[in-house]
């Protein structure tokens, strides 16, 4: 199923062809890629030699860390690698950050990222959206937001941070681009992405989440380039093909398995965490009910 979007992208809900893309000349990746260096057991070498079998990029978004960013340059294995970071917001939202250069990356993360993480490595570190975009400002790069229309029960995506009022809806002015097909989705939520994407004319890009290495390359962001920096021009330029589908419920149910163990060591601060980030929606809630009484 094919869903037309404006300024000549196109988002397919459809198995993604490597081989048929590159015949014509349009560079496939993954741009929402998890390894061993934050909360999945993938080893970066092996998310590698997978991503050069199925004959596409790939972007690894670890979880606040960048490590295996390194990693995977470091190894030099001829896949193209988009030098890139998850960030988990301390209001709710994931902000994918995507650099033409490691250099830049690792620039920011030491200046502004690795001192503002909390004892649990892999949740919303200690600057809001706004502060995040702030510090990006001064770089090159593109910043997405990871499935913005978020979780069930969680306080993550753009969409329902806004409802929940923890932010405005002015920040969609801030972002480059929202990730309209996020395997780890339903496709009802990545169709409203979609929808959020046109209404505010941003660029489109789309990912995995993958924490299981057999999930890697089941959504890819297409462009005619060569390179990353081409990869990160085409989405500003909203000149993006992104192709893919969503796991099926019970491959999200092992994909939260496996990813379950790398969280557990850090109960008590996540359960901190979690109640530093919703209780100010808690408050407005009993605020709320308070006044519809007295009124």
């Amino acid at each position: 199923m094919n869903c037309r979007a404006d300024d000549g992208g196109w988002i397919r809900f459809s198995r993604p062809e490597p081989g048929e893309l590159r015949r014509q000349g349009l560079l496939p990746v993954d741009l929402h890629v998890h390894t061993n260096h934050s909360d999945s057991p993938t080893r970066v070498k092996d998310a590698l030699k997978l991503a050069a079998r199925q004959g596409i990029g790939l972007a690894i978004t670890d979880h606040n860390r960048i490590s295996g960013v390194l990693e995977a340059l470091r190894l030099d294995s001829g896949v193209p690698v988009v030098p890139g970071i998850e960030i988990s917001a301390d209001d709710g939202p994931h902000i994918l950050l995507y650099f033409a250069s490691y250099g830049d990356l690792r620039e920011f993360y030491t200046g502004y990222i690795e001192r503002n993480t909390r004892s649990a490595p892999y949740i919303g570190i200690r600057l809001t959206t706004e502060e995040i975009l702030d510090a990006r400002e001064g770089y090159p790069c593109v910043a997405a937001e990871a499935h913005p229309c978020g979780y069930v029960f969680l306080n993550r995506g753009v969409e329902r941070c806004i409802a929940g009022e923890c932010i405005g809806e002015d920040l969609f002015s801030r972002l480059d681009a929202l990730e309209v097909i996020c395997g780890g989705m339903a496709r009802s939520h990545n169709r409203r992405a979609a929808e959020l994407a046109r209404k505010h004319r941003l660029g489109r890009t789309g990912g995995t989440d993958a924490h299981l290495l057999h999930e890697l390359g089941g959504v890819v962001t297409c462009a005619s380039a060569e390179t990353a920096e081409e990869l990160l021009e085409a989405i500003l330029r909203r000149e993006t093909i992104v192709i893919g589908e969503e796991r099926t419920i019970l491959g999200k149910a092992v994909t939260g398995t496996a990813a379950l163990p790398h969280h557990l060591p850090y109960t008590v601060p996540i359960l901190h965490a979690r109640w530093e980030q919703n209780r100010p929606r808690i408050e407005r809630f009993i605020q709320s009910r308070r006044t519809g009484r007295n009124g």
